[in-house]
């Protein structure tokens, strides 16, 4: 019997088992394929949502949280693993102007510094950008981590501590008796025995919970990805504009993207998509026209109504808990996610409201 099962192996999952056995727990966490290969490692990394104005209140105080524990967590895993997660402070620059009265009146309300950068100014700081507009919003505070190494380095640091780690353990359904949970079965035939089951897994929650007549509100939309091989110094920030972002490594290589598409579980690239993303990147960067196009991805984001993830105990099974949802912000909702997930978990203070994430909550709210 596994005091603490997780299912998912996503930045969620891996967070959540990291403070579990933080406090002495005992966990176990299986993941459908390989650790951290899905959506967590398919986006971008950016510590912020990419509008935060556009977003419910929940979502930014998971933001807001996480942003001001992430340069820690980082160091940490650095000092314990050795591998670096590149939390880099690079700032976010927003180049759309219509978005200057909101981005204003958020960043006052938020505490978060913003600066209204001129047109000489952009030109001077992001000379690569091609045309330059009047003016743009500059968030210095905002950083980055590259999600791969991060994913990395946490899959490391748990099972340093002890956490059991099955990969290839598609679970098919829950196993549960008289309102408690009693484990997994999996798509082997096998079972596996648990006091408490967490669901993390991304946009494949909802079909998990379906059976238990708790219809939870996740779905996947792909996002596609370009990866292109430049040399540091291109960017210097984080670039948004019109939807798209730019998304400059420490080592010159730079992320481009996303699409938004409603297609299932089909995490197929298209060549549609490739050149859309390849015209949207070279109008913002001309540079990078002559760059090498490395890689082409997609992810399955896990989409919630209005981004606000689900966090907490199933209102009937005893002993079943949910961390999903996080659409486009999981990496930077992550940690905030985790750790007021473990404080229920644990009957500790919960570091954030927990009543906007709970599951009943948003069937209310429906």
């Amino acid at each position: 019997m596994h005091d603490h099962l997780i299912v998912g192996g996503g930045i969620i999952g891996l967070l959540t088992a990291r403070y579990l056995s933080q406090a002495g727990a005992n966990v176990t966490l299986l993941e459908r394929h390989q650790i951290g290969r899905e959506s967590s490692w398919a986006g971008g990394g950016i510590l912020s949502p990419l509008y935060p104005w556009r977003y419910a209140e929940p979502v930014n105080a998971l933001a807001r949280w996480s942003q001001q524990h992430y340069r820690t967590l980082a160091d940490e895993l650095q000092a314990d693993t050795g591998i670096d997660p590149e939390w880099i402070q690079s700032g976010l620059l927003i180049l759309d102007r219509d978005e200057t009265s909101r981005a204003t009146a958020w960043a006052a309300t938020a505490g978060a510094r913003l600066d209204i950068i001129d047109h000489d100014t952009l030109a001077r700081i992001e000379p690569a950008v091609g045309e330059p507009p009047e003016s743009g919003l500059l968030f210095p505070e905002f950083a980055q981590v590259r999600n791969p190494c991060l994913l990395k380095a946490l899959r490391q640091d748990v099972q340093a501590r002890g956490v059991r780690i099955i990969e290839s353990a598609e679970v098919s359904h829950l196993l549960h008796e008289n309102g408690r949970i009693g484990g997994v079965a999996t798509a082997d035939g096998s079972s596996i025995a648990a006091e408490r089951v967490i669901i993390a897994c991304g946009a494949w929650s909802a079909s998990l919970l379906r059976e238990l007549g708790q219809a939870i509100d996740i779905t996947p939309v792909r996002g596609q990805m370009l990866l292109y091989r430049g040399k540091p110094g291109l960017l210097k920030h984080v670039v948004l504009h019109r939807g798209h972002y730019a998304i400059p490594r420490r080592d010159g290589r730079l992320l481009f993207g996303s699409t938004l598409e409603d297609v299932g579980f089909d995490k197929t690239v298209t060549e549609q998509a490739r050149h859309e993303l390849e015209h949207a990147a070279q109008a913002l960067i001309p540079a990078l026209a002559e760059i090498p196009l490395e890689r082409h991805w997609a992810g399955l984001r896990p989409a919630s109504p209005n981004g606000i993830p689900y966090i907490g105990a199933h209102p009937q099974i005893e002993g079943l808990y949910i961390n999903a949802g996080h659409f486009r912000n999981g990496v930077v909702m992550a940690p905030a996610s985790a750790h007021l997930l473990v404080d229920l978990l644990l009957g500790r203070r919960p570091v954030l409201d927990p009543t906007p994430f709970a599951l009943d909550t948003h069937a209310s709210a429906a």
